[in-house]
């Protein structure tokens, strides 16, 4: 298995990054493989594949650069950049990376994501540059219309992982994160269950990446930044898919059911006005009706304030469910 060795200030120094780009390029794979996680993204998918197969149709050339860079069990390196730390950069900032590798490079990140020769035709000075187009395309058309949406699941995501950390510590946080990744303790994390060698992190930035759409992958700059990109988990992902049952809808209404249902687990305010897709006004409400009939409870965590049901709005919530 890999495993990454960490040390108490490579853990101290953790941080949770909002990126752009990885959201783009997890969306760009999810258009390649055409296989949906759930209903929402089968919705998207039907919406968004006709057009990036046509682009890819008209363009054989970069076509056959994606593919190559997606390769077998590796990306291409320098399809996915390692985000720098900084604060919600924008895309066009991130995407600039790519455009400005060296086809040199580009070239070498190929053969190792293949794991064999690069094809004849890809060996040419224009392939950042198509690289980048491509992922313009696939931000501006599919993912920057959805994005302010995308962009409060993924706080959501954080808010919850910044939660359980604290609670249960590295292993609540990380075991859950991406298949095959977990906390072994003594400062170790796995990050897959393949063979690769052991890779010792002290001292280094590591940053967590959460995107909506369900890929994964990891990333490092040399010996300085690790990333782990992760897909939001559960109904995160699937953010306003999650249906109350027409009798609960009826006793409550649908719009305050809504909010019980996804109270199974704890959620903040801000992470139910982006599974719900309610403004925070009418969340707010809903919250404060069911606090005063005892069907919630609430409790802080650092700065946020989480939600959950009580023993009286599980049984409710149980009652109408199989009712």
């Amino acid at each position: 298995m890999g495993w990454w060795q960490v040390n108490a200030d490579t853990l101290a120094r953790v941080r949770f990054v909002v990126s752009p780009l990885a959201e783009a390029t997890a969306s760009l794979k999810s258009l390649e493989r055409a296989t949906a996680a759930h209903p929402g993204e089968r919705a998207w998918l039907d919406a968004h594949l006709p057009a990036y197969r046509k682009r890819l149709s008209d363009d054989p050339i970069t076509a056959l650069l994606i593919r190559a860079a997606l390769g077998r069990t590796w990306n291409a390196t320098f399809l996915t950049p390692t985000p720098t730390g900084e604060d919600e950069p924008t895309f066009e900032q991130e995407v600039a990376r790519i455009r400005q590798t060296p086809p040199e490079t580009v070239c070498a990140d190929l053969t190792e994501s293949l794991g064999g020769p690069l094809p004849t035709r890809l060996r040419r000075s224009d392939l950042p540059e198509r690289t980048a187009a491509l992922l313009e395309q696939v931000w501006g058309e599919s993912v920057l219309p959805y994005w302010p949406r995308r962009r409060e699941i993924i706080k959501a995501d954080i808010i919850t992982r910044t939660a359980k950390l604290s609670h249960g510590g590295w292993a609540a946080a990380l075991d859950d994160m991406r298949p095959g990744m977990r906390w072994l303790g003594e400062s170790r994390l796995q990050i897959t269950t393949h063979d690769h060698p052991p890779r010792e992190l002290s001292g280094a930035q590591l940053m967590f990446v959460p995107v909506t759409p369900r890929q994964s992958w990891v990333s490092w700059d040399l010996a300085h930044r690790h990333a782990v990109v992760y897909p939001c988990s559960g109904l995160l992902a699937e953010a306003g898919r999650a249906s109350a049952p027409e009798s609960l809808s009826r006793l409550l209404g649908p719009a305050r059911a809504a909010v019980l249902v996804l109270l199974e687990s704890p959620k903040t305010t801000t992470q139910l006005v982006a599974l719900t897709g309610q403004s925070l006004g009418s969340v707010g409400r809903h919250l404060k009706i069911m606090l005063d009939a005892a069907l919630i409870r609430r409790r802080r965590a650092g700065r946020s304030v989480f939600y959950y049901r009580t023993d009286a709005g599980e049984v409710l919530v149980e009652a109408q469910q199989t009712g």
